[in-house]
């Protein structure tokens, strides 16, 4: 193999490396948001205040 090829190669094994995490990533919050909704866990913060939704969501 010539010096060009192995950095060619080197280059696409980063773009796989890299996009396998940002992947990764992905996976890891749609689990967590997925596990918080499972546990009744609001992602909204708590100020219902001329929330749309305010019925909805939080019991009172």
């Amino acid at each position: 193999m010539s010096a060009v090829n192995i950095v060619a190669l080197l280059s696409v094994i980063g773009s796989i490396l890299i996009c396998l995490l940002v992947v990764a990533a992905v996976v890891v919050v749609i689990i967590k948001l997925v596990s918080d909704k499972k546990k009744g866990k609001s992602q909204c913060g708590g100020d219902c205040y001329g929330c749309p939704y305010s019925g909805s969501c939080h019991n009172r």
